[in-house]
């Protein structure tokens, strides 16, 4: 969708990177690698930001380190239009995961809910096909701008660690997320 809208995946990707983390600031060849670009195209990209003012930088230790305007003009509209964006996007993943076999808990933590210390981003409870998993879940890091950590249990496996109050689990039970389906009642 954005891609149409500003001409590039790459400079789409980039806007998602800064924007999601106006805190952080990155060295080129760790933008390359997060955003799954190539480094010129990358090059070429934060200088049409940087010319524009969106993004800035500043050389240290012998590298170019870049980070987000947050005084710039655009800086609340981008970010606003980026977090419309990341809700359609998070909508298909949903659905493609929905659909890799019998989920019956599926939840999303971490990067979805802003939990920086949470220990995944995704809970699937269910027997599932984890090599289709694993790709969808590399598509959509790359849509999403971060790695990806998740967990695959068994429901029996779900329930064993619930009964024995398994302390990864019940950080995810406990912790700040977002239910996308609970069967596990069932």
């Amino acid at each position: 969708m954005l891609e149409k809208l500003f001409g590039s995946r790459t400079r789409v990707k980039l806007l998602r990177l800064f924007l999601m983390h106006p805190e952080k600031e990155y060295f080129v060849r760790e933008i390359s690698r997060v955003v799954g670009e190539q480094i010129n195209s990358v090059r070429r990209e934060l200088a049409n930001l940087e010319r524009i003012g969106i993004v800035s930088s500043e050389a240290k230790d012998k590298k170019k380190f870049y980070r987000v305007q947050e005084d710039c003009i655009l800086f609340s509209e981008l970010r606003a239009l980026i977090l419309k964006s990341r809700f359609t996007i998070e909508k298909e993943f949903i659905q493609s995961v929905r659909s890799l076999g019998s989920v019956v808990y599926f939840v999303l933590t971490g990067y979805f809910v802003n939990e920086r210390e949470a220990k995944v981003d995704i809970l699937i409870v269910g027997n599932v096909n984890r090599s289709k998993l694993n790709g969808i879940i590399e598509k959509f890091q790359s849509s999403f701008g971060t790695p990806l950590r998740y967990t695959v249990m068994t429901k029996d496996e779900y329930h064993y660690r619930r009964d024995v109050t398994d302390k990864f689990l019940y950080e995810i039970l406990n912790g700040k997320k977002i239910v996308v389906l609970d069967k596990t009642r069932d």
